[in-house]
């Protein structure tokens, strides 16, 4: 049985209470590809540059299909991780708030994973509304939820441990590139630019997978609800993923009124 990603996104809202929409990330190498995606959606485009982080608050938070290229992008951070810009001394020196040294920011920038050439756009969609193969699928989730996806993950694909790729900034942003990169997923906190500009003030994980691990998770998920009885790894046959209940406690037990 093949699902689509309207019914992975149903289950994945319903099974993990996610707040948010899963973001179908989809990077734009061929022309054509681009004139069949404005073809087939209804997207926006940003009005002045912003973040790659902001442009996924709209397919997130309010079900919006962005497109953008290089002139909607005002983040240089994200524009080094697109193969847009290449590093350079200023880029450099901005990340010396985070390091001892000059020569631990050029590794820190020299290190974060970055795209090959020749990108010409980036499309972020919700889920359930592209019609897209997603390269990368991002969640903003919580620690519980994360913890729920990353171990259907390890265990759809067989890959333990999970192994985080964590950069000093540019978490969403570099978490895709070396997400798309290494076709490996990847879960790492909010860095200091997506929590303020990318609306992460509520905690949340960013936990990111490639598109073609996205249906073998989500089988993966169904199949622990057939056996258990609810996709809860926390308390199997729970309804909520997230209940913050002791295992076993005798005293935190409701029973059916009469």
């Amino acid at each position: 049985m093949t699902l689509s990603y309207k019914e992975m996104q149903h289950i994945l809202m319903e099974e993990l209470r996610l707040y948010h929409f899963p973001i179908a990330v989809k990077f734009f190498f061929d022309q054509s590809e681009v004139a069949e995606f404005k073809k087939v959606h209804d997207y926006y485009t940003p009005v002045k540059p912003m973040t790659f982080c902001q442009w996924e608050i709209a397919a997130r938070m309010k079900g919006q299909i962005v497109y953008a290229e290089p002139k909607g992008l005002g983040c240089s951070n994200a524009m080094c991780g697109f193969a847009w810009k290449e590093i350079d001394d200023n880029e450099i020196k901005s990340h010396l708030k985070y390091v001892r040294d000059e020569a631990q920011a050029q590794k820190a920038v020299q290190t974060k994973p970055r795209l090959k050439s020749g990108l010409i756009g980036v499309a972020v969609a919700p889920l359930g509304d592209a019609k897209f193969v997603a390269d990368t699928v991002h969640f903003y989730c919580d620690n519980m939820q994360a913890y729920h996806l990353a171990v259907d993950w390890m265990s759809a694909t067989g890959i333990y441990p999970m192994r985080a790729n964590i950069t000093i900034n540019s978490s969403a942003c570099a978490g895709n590139v070396y997400v798309y990169n290494e076709k490996l997923a990847n879960m790492l906190p909010a860095c200091s630019g997506s929590y303020n500009a990318g609306k992460t003030e509520r905690g949340e994980i960013n936990f990111i997978l490639p598109g073609e691990h996205l249906e073998p998770m989500v089988k993966r998920l169904l199949e622990r609800k057939e056996t258990y009885g609810s996709a809860a790894i926390t308390r199997p046959g729970d309804g909520f993923p997230g209940a913050d209940i002791c295992k076993n406690c005798p005293l935190i037990i409701f029973k059916k009124g009469e």
